[in-house]
């Protein structure tokens, strides 16, 4: 099989991999762009069974300023990605999001508070009182307060994803149904990617994208990156009771959330220590009914009567050194890019990191100086750590 040439060979086709294609192409339309995608179908693709969100509620400065930059791209996402009279529709839903917070994390919430307002950011604290008032079916008495971002929101994170593909094609970029399975190098230098299908793609620029895959990817390379999959599953529920209004993205201390979703359902979710390691896309009912309910029901009362609709499951990339983007070059084999280990947060930060991304390979000065990220933090040991909300 003939081996083909390309400027940059992207390694996975999600919303991470397809931003950074568009940009790349954007900043130098000379370039010779493939992206690998085993999925085209994006049946199992992160983006597509993730919750959608897009928050400003982070402690790290870096984090707050790409997701400032998300809300910019939200704003043109349909005129810039239009294709021949085609505009995606994100069906943005601005209903915000409330961390619920305990009187012994105050101090840390408001001091993220304080840096989010710092930086320009629409952010309040509402007392345990102004919740209730706010959204009478919760019980926060047992909480301080809580953090509220009101133009915080979900939208349709399918056609954000399908916006970057679709504009990125038209830009000349190539899409390959494939999987990259080992990548090659000579003297430090990154050289190529082999295909499962048995093509050889040939490369001194290789951009793994390949989230939960990513692992596999870099250790083809001999590269140990601490980024693994962990399955998240989702309820759908339909209640006996509504709320008057929609209710945010609600976040309890212990890692619950919820919010309203279309129709009058709830959607519902929560991370679990046992929660498995690996690509598996199963969901637990029982999980549902023995875990969550008992504790939804205590902070709604009201939804002690519900009906479980149907779940989900779909995979974090999980950082487990720090849980922060790992971005930039790989410090000791040229030409190979990292954008990974985004735990759970790749939607929201994708289109500052594939600007970053495609600003490193193309040598402009970032608009968005993104180097606290870099993954010679990992060689250095020096983790990266949000306090406050998370």
């Amino acid at each position: 099989m003939q081996t083909q040439y390309f400027d940059v060979v992207i390694a996975g086709g999600g919303i991470i991999g397809c931003s950074s294609a568009y940009y790349l192409v954007s900043n130098n339309p000379e370039l010779k762009v493939v992206v690998v995608e085993m999925d085209p179908t994006y049946s199992n693709a992160s983006t597509a069974l993730s919750l959608a969100n897009i928050r400003i509620q982070f402690s790290l400065e870096k984090n707050i300023r790409i997701s400032q930059y998300a809300f910019q791209v939200l704003k043109r996402f349909k005129e810039d990605m239009s294709v021949k009279g085609e505009k995606p529709d994100l069906a943005f839903h601005q209903e915000g999001n409330l961390f619920l917070i305990y009187e012994s994390g105050r101090n840390a919430a408001e001091k993220a508070l304080l840096l989010q307002k710092k930086l320009g950011s629409d952010v309040e604290w509402l007392s345990a009182e102004k919740i209730r008032s706010r959204y009478p079916l919760y019980e926060p008495s047992p909480y301080s307060g809580g953090s509220f971002s009101p133009k915080d929101g979900h939208i349709d994170a399918y056609a954000f994803l399908m916006g970057y593909s679709r504009k990125a094609r038209a830009m000349g970029v190539k899409f390959i149904n494939d999987k990259v399975i080992s990548l090659d190098k000579s003297y430090g230098q990154i050289t190529g990617a082999h295909l499962e299908s048995g093509q050889k793609l040939s490369s001194r620029c290789v951009v793994n994208c390949a989230g939960a895959w990513a692992s596999q990817v870099a250790a083809s390379a001999g590269i140990n990156i601490p980024v693994i999959p962990v399955k998240r599953q989702v309820f759908v529920l339909e209640t006996e009771v509504k709320p008057d209004t929609p209710l945010p993205l609600t976040v309890l201390p212990s890692g619950l959330y919820f919010r309203s979703e279309t129709g009058g359902k709830i959607i519902l979710g929560k991370s679990l220590k046992s929660d498995q390691d690996g690509i598996n896309f199963s969901w637990d009912r029982q999980r549902f009914i023995d875990l969550l309910w008992p504790e939804l029901a205590e902070f709604i009362p009201s939804f002690d009567s519900l009906k479980l609709v149907r779940g989900w499951a779909g995979l974090y990339a999980v950082n487990t050194f720090d849980g922060n983007a790992i971005l930039g070059e790989w410090p000791e084999l040229k030409g190979l890019y990292l954008a990974n280990g985004f735990s759970g947060h790749g939607m929201q930060q994708a289109p500052a990191v594939g600007r970053y991304i495609s600003e490193l390979i193309t040598g402009k000065t970032p608009e968005l100086d993104l180097s606290t990220f870099s993954p010679k933090r990992l060689l250095e040991d020096r983790p990266l750590t949000e306090t406050g909300l998370v």
